[in-house]
């Protein structure tokens, strides 16, 4: 009998699932999975403990509903990509394995796995790769000399018209299989990785996910334009943890929209078409890390700014991470990124620009304790926002563009209830003060357990605006 392996990565689901569904297309084959679980290599890339304790939970639910279609799931633990290679190779020669079958991903490491368990199995094994991560593949959507996009918008309307020639539909879960020889799959044990508790706010399963993106977008995505900015309010769609690890593909996202807002496309001033906009960033982002791998290294886009001279200012780094920055905002934000795992996208690029614009501390610094922390930590989509914020990416902000931490607090968080959420020091402050805690104190001659601005914004920005300045005259010089 024919045996077909599917190999589980970054696509924990069983519904609109390439690699399985087409693994499962020959009704007479039998059909196994497996997942490989690498500590070592998840340390190296920073993975946050939520996003593990994610993955180990949603792997348990997918082992359930493998095992419900007579494909049993096996694991193993392996410390490194190379050594999951070494594995997979044994693992397929035991199990006489004639075609494997998965899902490519897009990060440089992970490329560079795939291609040596490719050249280990072949010919002895067929090999069978899917675009399933994206809706569209990377190298698709080109410039009109055959060159990847270095700016969103002409990217986006190519991307657009090209989706609109594409077959994204979405695909059934397979069908329980006939002839199916479950054997012996290992028990799912704990990875040997620190895991936290997600909590209630990210249920488990591929179901939970399916609601909750049927229910945005039919009862929320109207709104997400004049909602998703303001933090206090659950206005955005939520569903990035579950699009990190592939419990819900972009296909289902998609699909979903354009049934319950079948106008989307012509519709380019509404909210439907504002949390499309959102997708397509996703797949820029990732379509440039396949463009450019350097990306994936942790450097800049734009050549110049490797000469900007950062502050080695570890305090400084401490309070930002600890949320005692002084600036309300950006502390509520950190603190609900520390507590949760997850932090509201306007929030991200305020607390960004402050890293980087305020305190002018390297990005990386910022990119790298993000991926730490975040239940929804994806390399393309972190480095990009980071890169972003920074004005050292394509894109980018331009880097005389500073966010004012109080007066974006101000803007998106005005009666300061997401402020108060997460810094219970202020809950005394008045709403007209709450922006500025330590001027009504004063007034008040009270102390506030709350820290002093660690910064000056309006000095920094001027000390932020040379240290481009001087690096970008550097590189004109040298050149």
């Amino acid at each position: 009998m024919t045996t077909h392996l599917v190999w589980f990565r970054n696509d924990l689901r069983v519904t609109d699932n390439r690699a399985l569904s087409a693994a499962c297309e020959d009704v007479n084959a039998n059909v196994i999975a497996v997942f490989i679980a690498t500590p070592a290599q998840w340390r190296k890339h920073d993975m946050a403990p939520r996003q593990a304790a994610f993955i180990y939970q949603h792997l348990q639910a997918l082992q359930g509903a493998l095992s419900e279609r007579g494909i049993p799931l096996y694991y193993q633990q392996c410390e490194l990509f190379s050594d999951s290679v070494d594995w997979l190779v044994k693992f397929a020669a035991e199990h006489h394995v004639d075609a494997l079958f998965y899902n490519d991903q897009v990060e440089i490491n992970e490329v560079e796995r795939d291609a040596a368990v490719d050249k280990a199995l072949s010919p002895e094994v067929q090999i069978q790769r899917f675009n399933d991560s994206l809706l569209l593949p990377p190298g698709s959507v080109t410039t009109g000399e055959g060159s990847m996009y270095k700016v969103y918008t002409p990217f986006r309307r190519a991307f657009l018209q090209r989706l609109s020639e594409s077959d994204c539909r979405s695909l059934p879960a397979p069908h329980a299989r006939k002839n199916s020889h479950p054997g012996e799959a290992a028990e799912l044990s704990p990875f040997d990785y620190p895991q936290q508790e997600v909590g209630e706010d990210f249920p488990i399963g591929e179901e939970a996910a399916r609601d909750r993106l049927r229910r945005f977008c039919r009862e929320n995505v109207q709104d997400y334009l004049e909602q998703r900015d303001l933090p206090a309010v659950d206005g955005t769609s939520t569903l990035s943890p579950y699009l990190a690890i592939g419990v819900l593909s972009p296909r289902q996202c998609l699909n979903r929209l354009r049934a319950e807002n079948p106008e989307v496309l012509e519709k380019t001033d509404g909210g439907a078409f504002g949390w499309l906009n959102e997708l397509v960033w996703r797949e820029f982002y990732r379509h440039l890390l396949v463009a450019w791998p350097s990306l994936c290294k942790r450097q800049p886009f734009i050549e110049w700014t490797k000469g900007i001279t950062w502050r080695d200012v570890p305090d400084d780094l401490q309070a930002w991470q600890a949320g005692k920055t002084g600036y309300p905002i950006v502390d509520a934000a950190m603190r609900q990124l520390n507590a949760t795992g997850w932090m509201h996208n306007r929030l991200r690029m305020i607390v960004a620009s402050f890293l980087v614009k305020d305190l002018l501390i390297d990005w990386r610094c910022g990119e790298r304790y993000f991926m730490s922390k975040l239940v929804d930590g994806d390399l393309a989509a972190n480095n990009g926002g980071w890169q972003w914020g920074a004005s050292t990416g394509t894109d980018a902000a331009p880097y005389f563009r500073i966010f004012n931490p109080t007066t974006q607090g101000e803007r998106f968080d005005k009666q300061g209830r997401f402020i108060k959420t997460w810094v219970p020091e202020l809950s005394d402050v008045p709403e007209r003060d709450i922006h500025q805690p330590h001027r009504w104190a004063e007034k008040q001659r009270r102390v506030l357990d709350y820290p002093f601005p660690i910064i000056d914004h309006a000095r920094a920005r001027k000390d932020t605006l040379a240290a481009f300045e001087a690096a970008k005259n550097r590189a004109q010089a040298e050149d």
